[in-house]
Formats: structure tokens, sequence, C-alpha cells
């Protein structure tokens, strides 16, 4: 994972987010009834995937920023400012990842201070820690149990509401979700099996939900997504892989490209392996969660068809 900002840096974030100059934070965790002067939750989320979700669940109830955002920041080394220190303390709610992948918004968290916000960690409500895969965002079990507990945080703040985001949550599953699980049960159903390699660990936790056989080895995949060199050994065993065709389609993170998966991504080509691209974060800007997932799921099922004529 890359390092983040020096000391000197992160003092003056720090700083700012504490030193708000009359800002008060809208709620608090002691606070269970406690919203915005506006009678809305102001919710704070670190990253869209999870951010994109929250909003749907909160409709008119919540209002729902993401620091990250955008499809070119990269959520392993941002660098937060002292704006995003000022929003996370005047939030009623804030939504991390954790498990190792945004500690910087644990930081702007803990720079609050015991009257800071309420605070949801998606690694405590999956009961994942550092050194997990941190991506729980591609495990629609971990979507589900996340909404739940999104669910229940706004009705523990605004308890007038909850019969409100109870019907959220139900609307969201039978609405908008209604096509990304749809071509989940389509895939495991059909393709439950397929072996397939993967760039990195990002796609472990959809590989495994699908039953794909994830061939490649899981010290490449944790090396490519944490920064650090994978092995001779282990490139020498996926380029075996592509050459004898013991894959049927590959998936990258295009967003991760190092030189080492770009060459797998170009010997698979030169295969004729089905090559299929996800990201890390909500791609194109402005998409929702499930709009992005079902759209990548659809890839991956047109290149698994291709692949295997099933």
């Amino acid at each position: 994972m890359s390092a983040y900002r020096s000391l000197r840096s992160w003092s003056l974030v720090l700083v700012a987010a504490v030193g708000l100059g009359g800002l008060t934070a809208c709620g608090s965790a002691g606070d269970p009834g406690g919203t915005s002067a506006t009678g809305v939750i102001s919710v704070v989320a670190a990253e869209n995937t999870w951010g994109s979700l929250a909003a749907q669940l909160g409709g008119d109830k919540v209002e729902v920023a993401s620091i990250i955002d955008s499809p070119d920041a990269d959520p392993h080394d941002y660098e937060p400012t002292a704006a995003d220190g000022r929003h996370v303390a005047a939030a009623d709610l804030v939504i991390i990842n954790g498990i190792g992948y945004d500690t910087w918004a644990t930081k702007l968290v803990a720079a609050t201070g015991g009257s800071g916000p309420k605070v949801l960690t998606v690694g405590d409500v999956v009961g994942l820690h550092e050194g997990d895969n941190p991506h729980q965002w591609y495990s629609p079990v971990s979507v589900s149990r996340v909404l739940d507990r999104i669910t229940a945080e706004y009705a523990a703040i605004d308890p007038a509401d909850a019969s409100y985001f109870e019907q959220r949550r139900h609307d969201l599953e039978t609405g908008p979700l209604h096509g990304y699980n749809a071509e989940l049960t389509a895939i495991r159903g059909t393709y439950a099996g397929t072996p397939v390699g993967a760039s990195e660990s990002i796609f472990t936790p959809m590989a495994s939900y699908l039953g794909l056989d994830l061939l490649t080895p899981s010290r490449f995949l944790t090396a490519i997504s944490e920064g650090t060199d994978p092995s001779a050994g282990d490139k020498t065993t996926i380029d075996r892989q592509i050459v004898t065709k013991a894959i049927k389609v590959y998936v990258y993170n295009s967003q991760n490209a190092t030189p080492d998966v770009q060459a797998q991504v170009s010997a698979a080509r030169k295969q004729g392996i089905p090559v299929v691209t996800i990201t890390e974060t909500l791609t194109p800007a402005g998409a929702s969660f499930e709009q992005w997932q079902t759209r990548q799921l659809t890839e991956l099922a047109a290149a698994l068809k291709q692949a295997t004529g099933r």
C-alpha cells in the first residue's frame, strides 16, 4: 500500500479538522436522536462505493457526501484536506471501509475527539480486520450486511422515521438492486466451477460468491493489491496458465494496472482469452453502485459465455 503524507502535513489536517471555528457536529454518538438543524441526517462516506448505497437507503431523510467520488482518485493513498476534516466533524454518521483500506478516514474521525460523529466501519460489520481482504463491496454477502447496518444506524439516529428507512431498504433490494442480484444468480448458476484468472485480490470476494475457480496464486493477488513485488515463481505460474489456456477469462482492475498486469492482459488477449475490466471505485463518474456492478457482471457473463459456449 502506498505511503501516506508526512507527519507534519497530517498534523496540519488534524488541527484543521478539530479547530472548526464555530462549526459543530450535527449529531453525536451519545445523542441517538441527533440530526442536523434541517432535520436531515448528515452522512459522510469515505468512498462512494458505500456512499451511493447510503444515499439510496436514506432517501430525502439523509444527505450523503462521499470523499472519494472520482474514478481517478486512489482510496489507498488519498491525502485528506482540511475541508474533509470539517465535513467529518459536522456529520451525524461517517461510513468508512476499514480493514486497512482507508486509514486516513479513521484518522479524520479520531481527530474529532469523543464528541465526534457515529462511525460505521464496514470491517467491523462483516467481522474482518487489517490483513483481511478489504474489497468487501465485491462481496454480495457483505454488501447485504452493510445495508442492514446502515438502515439500523439511520433508525437509531432518527427513530421517528425508522419505518421509512426499513421501507427504503426493502425497496432498494426489490428495485434498483434487482438486476444486480439477478445477474449474480445467473452467473453462479451457469458458470460455477469455471477456471478464471485475476490481476489482484479485489476480485476474490466476487469470484468466491459466484463459485468461479480463481487459479491465480493468492500471493500474487495480494502483492498487486498492496503494491509490493510479486514473486517470479507466481508470475511464471500465471504465464503458464495463460499460454495453456488453463483459465477461461482474465479479470483485471484497470485502476491498478502495473507492468506485470499489463503484460498478463496482453498475453491473455493474444491467446484469445476474454479479458474483463473492473474498477475500484464507481465508474463512470455519477454511476450508482448497482449500475456500476451490474454492468461489470454483464460483461463478465458475456466473457464466460464466449469462453465456454454456455
